[in-house]
């Protein structure tokens, strides 16, 4: 029963993490300079950086969230 309650927490961090970036890039991409939203998509860190900065505060704030509790579950996750 734990391991299935730490396997859908880890599925529901990862699926809000998913969904926090791709919605940071589209973000970065309807601003100026735009190569920052293709740099943010494959240098993950970056998004929530650029994202704070360009007052899309909750979206980035969402991403860290999202990544430490994905991180946290997957400490926890079953091998």
């Amino acid at each position: 029963m734990r391991d299935q309650i730490v396997v859908s927490l880890l599925v529901v961090a990862f699926a809000t993490l998913v969904t926090a970036h791709v919605t940071l890039v589209v973000g970065l991409a309807r601003r100026s300079p735009r190569w920052r939203a293709l740099a943010a998509f494959f240098v993950a860190p970056l998004a929530p950086w650029w994202g704070w900065h360009e007052r899309l505060r909750a979206r980035a704030v969402l991403w860290v969230v999202a990544a430490l509790a994905y991180g946290v579950t997957r400490a926890f996750a079953p091998p």
